[in-house]
């Protein structure tokens, strides 16, 4: 069984206002009520590409109940914990404003609360596949990821992570099976400015050095790269097509990578996978079908990279 965790899902209320301005009542053109976070998306994709799964997290309050009732209306099993006070949060996202969204800060995680899903975790098995992805509430330790990992280190579980920094870095000790940095991510860590496939390479490889088996690399319209655990090392351009809404296309690219990997155990096809479902679901209104993802994977097409 595959199951994701979200820390803090929301309720992502996406408008497009034409000819938004500041200072002035703005009417929406259109509108679209989601449930969001990255282990969320993650699910959905999953489930889109015909693979169950378990989506757990913490909901508050009536934006928590209609998060679950969207969820589980999917088709995801979702198994999250109540909490009493507060609400889960709405995040806001100007659709024609690229880039433009306000995020809600969501409720606060009591420690009795995150010890409930701890022992949620403990009852994962060998052969579980468990995704952690996003930020999350200033209420939790900035270790939680590492905690997590320690603790079913012997379990033999396959586990991804989707953060950033130090939420990151702190997990590649414990031998993380997927990481999902985008170039601007890994340059940060890193201090440098990377803009082309070839120069994302040596700085995933650094990643690896840490402890990361795989390491993908998502670059947006300039295509993406895989340092894989056998040594492989894969380059794609972006396949074709218009760009209809990037909310949700790294978290597709995740779901792709696993749901590939999981068929054939092969890196290629799994590399491509992540990139035909990261990019579908970009040409979508919305996170992409399976049907989608099948379309923009005839046009995937990668190279492997070989060291001077």
């Amino acid at each position: 069984m595959i199951y994701t965790v979200t820390f803090n899902p929301s309720l992502d209320y996406i408008v497009s206002v034409n000819g938004f301005e500041l200072g002035k009542t703005n009417r929406t053109d259109s509108e679209l009520l989601l449930p969001g976070g990255k282990g969320i998306n993650v699910s959905i994709v999953l489930k889109n590409l015909g693979i169950d799964n378990t989506a757990l997290g913490f909901m508050a309050g009536f934006t928590g109940e209609e998060i679950q009732r969207r969820v589980e209306e999917i088709g995801v099993k979702a198994d999250f914990i109540s909490i009493e006070d507060g609400i889960s949060r709405i995040n806001l996202k100007l659709k024609n404003i690229e880039g433009t969204e306000i995020n809600g800060q969501g409720p606060k995680i009591s420690k009795e609360k995150r010890e409930e899903l701890l022992q949620i975790l403990d009852k994962l098995k060998e052969g579980d596949v468990l995704v952690l992805a996003g930020s999350i509430p200033s209420s939790l330790p900035d270790d939680i990821y590492k905690n997590i990992m320690k603790r079913l280190e012997k379990k033999n579980i396959l586990i991804a992570v989707d953060a950033t920094k130090d939420l990151l870095l702190n997990v590649l000790e414990h031998h993380p099976f997927l990481i999902k940095p985008n170039n601007h991510e890994l340059g940060e860590i890193f201090g440098v400015e990377l803009k082309t496939r070839e120069s994302v390479i040596p700085y995933a490889k650094k990643l690896q050095e840490k402890g990361a088996r795989n390491v993908l690399i998502s670059m947006a319209g300039e295509g993406a790269a895989l340092v894989a655990e056998d040594g492989s090392i894969y380059l794609a351009e972006a396949p074709k097509g218009t760009l209809v809404n990037g909310v949700g296309a790294g978290d597709s690219m995740v779901a792709g990578f696993l749901a590939g990997w999981l068929e054939k155990h092969d890196y290629r096809h799994a590399f491509h996978t992540g990139i035909a479902a990261g990019s579908a679901s970009a040409f979508s209104e919305y996170l992409a079908s399976r049907e989608e993802v099948q379309a923009v994977y005839e046009q995937v097409t990668s190279k492997e990279y070989k060291e001077q």
